[in-house]
């Protein structure tokens, strides 16, 4: 990984200075990209970097100050503290960091996605239409969830991404979304969903010695029918056979707004002796994906492992913590996309999957007006840290 810097040879013009706006609940990742992108630039040998187009090319930061000040009452206001005009403007948002806290009328109130949205728009709109370009790079994309409608319900996904794209937003990031066909609501505009499946990868081999990366030993097990299509790419990139549950629901009974799960019915080969990655975009209480991996050692698994983009742990890590106790789950690999509680970082059973550098070849490459499409497909990076592994280099 260490010579891709010099490889990833940008020598077109820049759309315009980068600038980058990191949200609060986005500072730490936001700072971590911004130290990579001032250390490549710094490197950079480019015969054109005196030139005007890369005025503001090689700065000590990227990072642009704004801030979002609170009324009592709890109303807000966004404000850009540094000039915008003509930048090229990355905006970093985490909906998902509830850790964040601000006075509602004298009450402590944590942010919710709500507010964190509703702080980007503001942003956006203290911008004023002054920057040369809007990418907007949310990791956990905002109600991601409520992505298709069944009775008479709300499309919140999408008619985020369509009051984004009002607002004079070109570009919208986003990682592994729930489902991306929710794209459609704005097919004239770039919406990117990104797979962190080489991070995974390269996460669990840095950690885990001695697996046998072949379809006698392991197997990718996608936990319901929607996650199939991550499943199967992991499957095929390291050469696995694939299984996956499905729910079996009670169609007469509704229970909390939904039918009951009677039991999480196993499709695929023998289980037997091999070691399981359980692969989902999130985990949200953990429930369904530790069922399934006790479902999986029921039928005699070895080793369990669980990749997931967005880890929330929104009922706490004691579950987690007991499956690892009982030998159910070997290790749970996530990214830092959204907030991770001090408590998770320490656990013995966690990974941290790290993405700040693959975000800034992002920016960087975009800021060039450069295809990133090498960057969305990472087969190549994959079998080349596969091959590694197998010779013992890694």
């Amino acid at each position: 990984m260490g010579n891709r810097e010099e490889k990833r040879n940008l020598e077109t013009i820049p759309v315009g200075s980068l600038g980058i706006i990191a949200l609060e609940g986005c500072k730490p990742l936001g700072e971590q990209i911004d130290r990579y992108l001032v250390k490549w630039r710094a490197e950079r040998e480019s015969e054109h970097k005196e030139s005007l187009a890369f005025a503001g090319y090689q700065r000590e930061s990227y990072l642009l100050k704004s801030a979002v000040p609170r009324f009592g009452s709890g109303e807000a206001k966004g404000m850009i503290l540094q000039s915008v005009r003509g930048t090229d403007l990355y905006l970093l948002v985490d909906v998902c960091n509830y850790s964040l806290t601000y006075s509602l009328c004298g009450h402590k109130n944590h942010m919710s996605p709500d507010d964190h949205y509703q702080d980007l728009k503001r942003v956006i709109a203290a911008v004023g239409g002054k920057a040369r370009r809007i990418t907007v790079i949310m990791p956990f994309l905002y109600e991601s969830r409520q992505h298709k409608r069944t009775a008479r319900e709300s499309l919140d996904c999408a008619l985020a991404l369509q009051e984004l794209v009002q607002m004079g937003v070109d570009n919208i990031i986003t990682f592994d979304a729930h489902d991306p066909r929710v794209q459609n609501a704005i097919p004239l505009h770039g919406f990117e969903t990104v797979q962190p499946a080489y991070q995974f990868i390269k996460g669990l081999l840095l950690h885990e010695k001695d697996l046998k990366l072949d379809s006698s030993h392991m197997m990718v097990i996608s936990p319901d029918e929607g996650g199939m299509n991550r499943a199967i790419y992991i499957a095929n990139v390291l050469g696995l056979d694939m299984g996956m549950f499905y729910k079996r629901r009670d169609y007469t009974k509704v229970v909390n707004g939904r039918n009951p799960i009677v039991a999480h019915e196993f499709l695929g080969t023998s289980v037997e002796g091999k070691d399981m990655i359980i692969i989902d975009d999130m985990i949200s209480s953990g429930e369904s994906v530790l069922e399934v991996a006790a479902a999986l050692k029921e039928r005699k698994a070895n080793k369990i492992f669980v990749f997931s983009t967005f880890g929330l742990f929104t009922s706490g890590l004691d579950k987690f913590d007991n499956a690892f106790a009982s030998g159910i789950i070997t290790k749970v690999l996530t990214t830092n996309l959204i907030y991770q509680t001090p408590e998770l970082l320490k656990r013995e059973w966690y990974i941290n999957c790290d993405m700040s550098k693959y975000i800034a070849y992002i920016i960087d490459t975009l800021n060039h007006d450069s295809s990133i499409s090498d960057l969305l497909n990472p087969n190549e990076r994959i079998q080349s840290i596969v091959a590694r592994y197998k010779k013992g280099e890694l």
